[in-house]
């Protein structure tokens, strides 16, 4: 495995207005491993992939994308840059308007200018590696199941043979069965493709089964980064309060007393 980071944010920092939401992230993500950042609602992990995707401009710091820095980019080269990246959208964000098979392959017929025939054809192709059969292709999102769904906003996100995926709460409203599958799927695509995942989520069990490394974001900043397998003796109390789920820490949740 090469050395270089895949993925690098240097110092990156984010507010909006008064509020700071990342405070100087320092974070590297490795090639053709599997990164999962936790952390409370409202601490920056959503701001954090939308700054590399280039959805928010942080305010300071790098991101590099093998050794590119994706904040000074624009045009073209920005849009060669995130050709390499594949998205699983929390609550799956599909075209309600669309078939399946359309979703699936939007990204190829809009942004890369692949014939609707052969789209369909990966369509169908993709469908099948997350476990839908070519039956599926025609229906509408309306018609699906919340399984359903996930799967097909896998396959969508997996249409291009991305090199880099995210994953946003990628088992958010399923089933504790469900989201085991999805996350089974989630693993078997990522090493089919020998891509680079960096996910977001707050399941532990999701966190466990899909994640190599694992970092921890707390005010803004990185507070602990470390394998999987360190989760449970990582000797921080934040991250020990975090995946036990304790209402008792060094978190302190602002809950308003009758």
């Amino acid at each position: 495995m090469s050395t270089t980071a895949k993925i690098s944010l240097q110092g990156v920092a984010k507010r909006f207005g008064k509020k700071v939401v990342l405070d100087g992230i320092d974070l590297d993500v490795r090639p053709a491993e599997s990164l999962v950042i936790i952390g409370g609602s409202g601490t920056g992990k959503s701001v954090t992939l939308k700054c590399v995707l280039g959805l928010l401009r942080p305010d300071a710091g790098r991101i590099m994308v093998d050794g590119d820095d994706v904040v000074a980019m624009s045009g073209s080269n920005h849009e060669r840059v995130m050709r390499k990246f594949g998205m699983l959208f929390q609550g799956a964000a599909l075209f309600d308007s669309l078939p399946v098979w359309h979703n699936v392959a939007f990204g190829l017929i809009n942004g890369r200018g692949l014939a609707r025939a052969e789209a369909r054809a990966v369509a169908v192709t993709k469908l099948g590696q997350v476990g839908l059969g070519p039956e599926v292709a025609d229906l509408r999102p309306a018609e699906l199941s919340g399984g359903m769904l996930k799967r097909v906003a896998l396959a969508r996100a997996i249409a291009a043979d991305p090199e880099i995926i995210f994953f946003d709460e990628p088992t958010t409203g399923l089933d504790p069965i469900m989201a085991d599958v999805i996350n089974n799927l989630i693993v078997d695509c990522v090493r089919r493709l020998g891509a680079t995942a960096l996910s977001i989520t707050h399941d532990i069990a999701s966190v466990r089964k899909i994640a190599d490394r694992v970092a921890m974001i707390y005010q803004g900043k990185i507070i602990w980064c470390g394998a999987v397998a360190d989760l449970d003796h990582s000797g921080n109390p934040y991250v020990d309060q975090f995946i036990h789920g304790r209402a008792e820490g060094p978190i302190q949740m602002q809950v308003l007393k009758p």
